[in-house]
């Protein structure tokens, strides 16, 4: 029994069996036809793994060439099983050896095992002859022991299953030698035993039957016919005992492969030689034909190198009687690159994060080329801007790694072309485009759209009112890019700024709390935060200043003359005051700003309406033509103070005004009360007795003193009997540049002298701190909005005189 045999017996004793060879490769066999869930092996145990670890690490198994898979793990057992029918006739035909290569998968670190299948033949085909009539002309005069080559038998199967033996029947003319021919298959040979005798028998009928050496054993049969002729004693004999030739796959149809050539010693009908093909598969029946006179072999159908690499005919020659020869034709296919190829992606990690490592793995691809020699190497390639690249790892496998940091704000989406070729030539392509999105992860917070926010609100505002609004954006996604908004907790004035100001989370829109008074305060400034819904959240800050306007709700105070009802103000003015004299000044306040507390000032009502004017931003009283005798000497002015708001707002104030040169011409005042209240005249009448003697008292008291403070030391003195109470100077009014409002550097103080009835009303303005230099003058600005005449001042004198300041 030979060595090929009896592995084949060893095989069907032990159906699967487990070789461990170097670099980790699996070699298993199986027999063929067995069913589906058929156990092969264990390749976790085979490979020292946990049968877990094959899920998790998502072990696969992976053909070569994208053939079909007869194979898979089960990831549960670790087992390989078997998933389709094997017909091991269909997969290797004629071969003897017979064995699938797979490769098992696993990632996460990726490794990649050699898995060899060797398909065991079991005796599933019977020996089948070419012809199931074979017939032979034999002259009677053949010699006994003349030999005559049957067709051989074919059975699909191989080794042991093969043919092992033929039988042929029973009968008085002839015996059966079985022989071995060179590649281990067994033809018969048809021996004369007894002459034959024409005429006895022309015709002689056999059965002939092959057998196997399977179990159970198959058979197959064909009739042997045997025509009774004259002699016959050459058989065909070709030029060469094998014929080898190679042939391009995608060979066009028609071509020439080869022609075989036998010639025949007999002449005539002996000597004719006729060709057919002989012991060819199924296979190889469909893809050559000869031509029977020729013996021209030329291709009748679609060579692929893929498919097979090469072809095994048996060519038969025969003579006209039936005598024939056999000989062997190797046709060797050789490979065109006629193969893209083929991308396949095996794993993909999509969505990736955006905060993923450099380097790290996203995606695994295997390209595949049914080609062979440098048709089959291949290079892989891709577009440069993005950041990823291709590594190869290990047999055509190759992983897409990141090259640079992610960032989903810049990129979101990647298509990114992966091109392979070969090195065929011409050279053949294909690509693939791997959508790859990338996922967001909370890096950015939210940036307002300026650092700092300005916001106006009128005063007396409604509790609820919106102030302004507030922007911030955020670049990640979804939750990560939604905005809350918040303001951070602070104080104005001691008080919790949520008393103030409140913001809705959402929007960002900023509301009063409460109503605002321009009055006590002005400003407030906060901060307002924004925050994601990362996690962690992320955040920013801006600031808000919140400016309140003013509105005109405030009416003008008169500080000068005093309201009524606290003390009863008269100013005297001389007879000989002229035109355009400054007589008193009305004084007022507004707390409100701007041109809500610009003041303008007039008379509404005199007693001589001719003979007073009133500065209409100044205040200021003057004689607006020169005072007569006939003019009343009792003068009552009603002043109203009005100011330059929406709506404005008034206030009015009573002068009193005494037309005289000197206090002793003064009558009594009773009449200097109000007509109104002409019921209380004796009250009034005793009070403004008491009140001008008291006046008088006090004057010349002032005048003796202010005499002789000026013979002591030379200074600039003060005259006079009318002076604005500071009591009546209310703190924290505005100043207001030229709106009438009093101001600091202001202050008007009037005073009547105390000489002769000539005396006049005389003005200068106010003076620094600087010391006067002896013998120096201080004269009257051009724009003194008094208009006053200049004086000359001589600090050398004791004689000097000053009747009205400025300061």
């Amino acid at each position: 029994m030979d060595l090929n045999v009896l592995l084949s017996a060893l095989l069907l004793l032990v159906p699967v069996s487990l070789v461990r060879v170097v670099r980790a490769d699996l070699n298993y066999a199986v027999p063929e036809q067995t069913k589906r869930q058929y156990v092969i092996g264990n390749i976790a145990k085979d490979l020292g793994l946990d049968a877990k670890g094959l899920s998790h690490r998502k072990a696969r198994i992976d053909t070569e060439d994208s053939s079909k898979r007869f194979c898979d793990v089960d990831l549960t057992t670790g087992n390989l099983i078997v998933t389709e029918t094997i017909d091991r006739e269909e997969i290797c035909g004629p071969r003897t050896s017979c064995s699938l290569k797979y490769e098992l998968v696993l990632q996460n670190p990726l490794e990649v095992h050699r898995i060899s299948l060797e398909i065991q033949d079991i005796n599933d085909n019977s020996p089948q002859f070419p012809k199931e009539r074979i017939s032979f002309e034999i002259r009677e005069s053949a010699d006994k022991g003349e030999r005559f080559p049957l067709d051989e038998a074919h059975d699909l199967d191989t080794g042991r299953n093969a043919v092992q033996g033929y039988t042929l029947q029973k009968n008085e003319n002839f015996i059966l030698s079985v022989h071995e021919n060179a590649d281990g298959g067994k033809y018969a040979e048809l021996v004369l035993d007894k002459e034959l005798d024409r005429e006895q028998q022309t015709d002689i009928e056999l059965v002939l039957t092959a057998t196997d050496g399977g179990h159970p054993q198959r058979s197959g049969t064909a009739l042997v016919h045997v025509t009774v002729l004259d002699a016959n004693d050459n058989i065909p004999v070709f030029t060469q005992p094998v014929y080898r030739v190679s042939l391009a796959e995608n060979t066009p149809l028609g071509t020439e492969v080869i022609t075989v050539s036998a010639t025949d010693a007999d002449e005539g009908a002996n000597g004719d030689v006729t060709y057919e093909l002989s012991r060819v598969t199924e296979k190889a029946a469909k893809l050559f034909s000869i031509d029977k006179a020729s013996g021209k072999i030329s291709v009748r159908g679609d060579i692929d190198y893929e498919e097979e690499t090469y072809y095994e005919l048996k060519v038969q020659a025969k003579d006209g009687p039936g005598l024939a020869s056999t000989v062997k034709i190797i046709i060797d296919i050789t490979d065109v690159n006629d193969n893209a190829p083929k991308i396949i992606l095996k794993s993909l990690n999509d969505p990736v994060p955006e905060d993923t490592a450099v380097g790290a793995e996203v995606a695994i691809i295997n390209v595949q080329d049914k080609d062979s020699g440098e048709n089959r190497q291949i290079h892989c390639s891709f577009q440069n801007n993005v950041p990823f690249k291709l590594n190869s790892s290990v047999k055509n496998y190759f992983s897409l790694v990141t090259t640079n940091a992610l960032d989903r704000e810049r990129e979101a989406d990647y298509n990114i072309t992966i091109t392979a070729t070969d090195g065929g030539s011409p050279p053949l392509s294909s690509s693939m485009t791997i959508h790859l999105s990338v996922s967001d992860v909370n890096d950015n917070p939210p940036v307002f759209d300026e650092q700092s926010y300005s916001a106006y609100v009128a005063e007396n505002n409604k509790a609820g009112t919106s102030i302004c609004s507030v922007t911030a954006r955020d670049p990640d996604w979804r939750q990560n890019g939604t905005v809350l908004y918040s303001l951070l907790p602070s104080e104005v004035n001691g008080v919790p700024v949520s008393s103030f100001l409140s913001i809705n989370a959402d929007t960002g829109v900023i509301h009063a709390v409460r109503s605002f008074d321009y009055e006590q305060f002005r400003s407030l400034k906060v901060q307002v935060v924004s925050r994601d819904n990362g996690s962690p959240p992320l955040s920013s800050n801006a600031t808000v200043s919140v400016f309140i306007t003013d509105e005109n709700d405030n009416s003008p105070q008169i500080l000068y003359p005093a309201p009524e009802g606290k003390s009863l103000m008269t100013e005297m003015v001389p007879k000989a005051a002229l035109s355009g004299s400054l007589v008193s000044k009305v004084i007022a306040v507004d707390a409100d700003s701007g041109q809500n507390a610009w003041l303008s000032y007039r008379i509404v009502k005199s007693t001589d309406p001719g003979l007073f004017s009133m500065g209409v931003h100044s205040g200021e009283i003057r004689v607006q033509r020169d005072i007569s005798e006939s003019d009343s000497m009792k003068q009552n002015l009603v002043i109203s103070v009005r100011d330059n708001g929406q709506p404005p707002l008034s206030a009015t104030c009573s002068v009193y005004l005494l037309i005289s040169d000197n206090l002793a011409e003064v009558p009594e005042l009773k009449d200097m009360t109000y007509e109104e209240k002409s019921s209380k005249l004796t009250s009034y009448l005793i009070i403004a007795l008491v009140s001008v003697s008291t006046f008088f008292l006090t004057f010349i008291i002032l005048i003796l003193a202010v005499r002789f403070c000026r013979r002591r030391k030379p200074r600039l003195l003060f005259d006079g009997a009318v002076a604005i109470p500071s009591a009546y100077l209310p703190p924290n009014y505005a100043e207001v540049e030229g709106a009438g409002t009093l101001r600091s550097s202001y202050n008007y103080d009037a005073y009547l002298t105390t000489g002769s009835h000539t005396s006049d009303f005389k003005f200068i303005r106010s003076y620094n701190d600087s010391t006067l230099p002896a013998g120096g003058t201080l004269k009257m600005s051009q724009n003194d909005p008094f208009g006053a005449s200049m004086i000359a001042l001589n600090t050398a004198g004791d004689d000097d005189e000053i009747m009205c300041s400025k300061n």
